[in-house]
């Protein structure tokens, strides 16, 4: 198996990224676990200053 150190995000759908982001912010929250928040709020972060949009809009984008 090739090693990498990081994984491209590109090709995920943005329902299944939703999706992704909702499952973080519920397991985080019914485990009262900042790692899953924390990871949540990162990748919410990244995903909207590539999209050169508050994170606000980003997550109105996929829910739309």
């Amino acid at each position: 198996m090739q090693e990498f150190d990081k994984i491209s995000i590109a090709e995920i759908p943005k329902k299944d990224m939703l999706l992704i982001i909702r499952a973080l912010e519920y397991t985080g929250q019914k485990k009262e676990s900042d790692e899953y928040l924390t990871l949540k709020n990162n990748i919410i972060k990244e995903l909207s200053e590539l999209a050169d949009s508050s994170e606000e809009e980003f997550i109105d984008y996929l829910e739309k």
